[in-house]
């Protein structure tokens, strides 16, 4: 318990009356010594010396002798007796002593030891007020936690509450109601973006998992645990090509949902072309929904000059082969990582990007995208919108893709950075859900 237990020290006399201050652990003694279990007594009481001569001469009888042995035996026996009471009444005293001392260190209002350091993973049990909020400042505005009025540390899991947030229960980290009992397939495919890896989708596959589907994220070339040197891919085709070996190797009549976050969309639907009936449903997470015969850089050209700047400032273009020659990938300014692609994000999500993201190959950006009616058009797509607080597609490039390349339908995630599986993972969770409920469209 962190404390040494201690009791007034043994010096005073034994029959001596204790001050109530010493029973009540509150002693005011400057010496004080560690507790023992079986105190020593440093006054004990000696047995008188007797001194019985043996002489001839001597005018006690042999009767009077063995009385007087047995009164000595007796005396002896009450003296030993009452020194054993002694010390059973100084035993129960500084048990006592004891006991009150480490009770004045334990808190009144505890059931249990004394406390522990709270953790910086605090489940508050109800959400801040809007005072409090103020009070307590924008997580996206420091990485360190901060205290909040409740006393508490601050979580260093969620990040500042928006007014749109749904107020969840302590320890509630999917909505109970939702079933898939009627779904039309049980499996989802999710294709990570530009730099990321399958790594970033692992609080997306837990929530969907406890829903009872199967999950894999695909890491694609050069990506996550890929040892493929980014810089040496030349094609759109072969930054997919574990996806497309995922593809292969379903059964026949197997079906999934396939899930893409930004660049990831231009590699889901190079899939989409290729394995159309093994795709019940598509859903692109603010990610490049291409038209036919447009190349992602194409999409990215279109948008608006605000956020030119900072798109520049964050990308760094590497050359391989040299200068003199185009960029072979692109990679990230990490210390800008948190203001361009997770504003909303936790701090500990915003760490594990900063030490895995990767560079992105440039060949396959600047590759034109060919998709027919026939088999990418047949696929249900659906677009999730993340809304401001998305710097890398801002809503404008995103209405734009969502105008020019109509999905069947749009959900909106709001409070979201470019990363909702990092800054709002069951809301997202509840739109995949969602989506993945909707009955298959009867044939015509």
């Amino acid at each position: 318990m962190g404390n040494s237990l201690r009791c007034i020290s043994q010096e005073q006399d034994p029959n001596q009356k204790k001050p109530s201050s010493v029973v009540n652990g509150n002693s005011s003694e400057k010496h004080v010594r560690r507790l023992s279990l079986i105190p020593s007594f440093r006054r004990r009481t000696l047995l008188p010396s007797l001194s019985c001569s043996g002489s001839s001469t001597s005018s006690t009888s042999k009767k009077g002798g063995i009385k007087t042995k047995k009164k000595i035996r007796e005396r002896h026996h009450q003296e030993q007796h009452h020194h054993d009471h002694e010390k059973d009444s100084l035993i129960q005293d500084q048990t006592l002593a004891a006991t009150n001392i480490l009770f004045s260190q334990t808190p009144r209002n505890s059931n249990s030891a004394p406390p522990f350091r709270r953790s910086t993973s605090v489940v508050y049990t109800q959400p801040p007020t809007a005072a409090v909020a103020a009070s307590v400042g924008s997580v996206s505005g420091a990485l360190t936690p901060k205290k909040s009025t409740y006393g508490y540390v601050r979580s260093s899991s969620n990040r500042q509450r928006s007014s749109t947030d749904p107020v969840l229960k302590p320890n509630q980290l999917l909505d109970k109601e939702l079933k898939v009992e009627g779904a039309e397939t049980k499996r989802f495919v999710l294709v990570h973006g530009g730099g990321f890896g399958a790594w970033c989708w692992y609080k997306t596959i837990t929530l969907l998992e406890k829903h009872g589907f199967q999950v894999d994220a695909v890491d694609l070339t050069g990506s996550g645990v890929s040892s493929f040197d980014t810089n040496n891919i030349t094609s759109l085709a072969q930054y997919v090509k574990p996806l497309l070996h995922f593809f292969d190797t379903l059964k026949p009549t197997e079906k999934v949902i396939l899930v893409g976050h930004d660049f990831g969309g231009a590699c889901m639907s190079y899939a989409m072309e290729m394995y159309p009936s093994k795709i019940a449903k598509a859903i692109f997470i603010s990610a490049a929904m291409l038209a036919n015969a447009q190349s992602t850089l194409d999409l990215f050209n279109q948008q608006p000059d605000s956020n030119y700047d900072l798109m520049e400032q964050v990308h760094l273009f590497l050359y391989a082969n040299g200068k003199k020659n185009p960029p072979t990938a692109v990679d990230f300014d990490r210390s800008l990582l948190r203001d361009f692609f997770f504003n909303q994000s936790p701090p500990k999500d915003v760490a594990l990007a900063s030490v895995s993201m990767r560079p992105i190959p440039f060949a396959p950006v600047v590759e034109k995208l060919h998709v027919s009616e026939k088999n990418y058009g047949s696929i249900r797509r659906f677009y999730i919108k993340t809304m401001e607080d998305d710097y890398a597609v801002p809503v404008s490039l995103q209405d734009a893709m969502i105008k020019s390349n109509p999905p069947e339908q749009v959900f909106h995630l709001k409070g979201s950075d470019h990363a909702p599986f990092f800054s709002r993972p069951q809301s997202l969770n509840r739109i995949l859900v969602e989506i993945s409920q909707l009955p298959p469209k009867k044939s015509s």
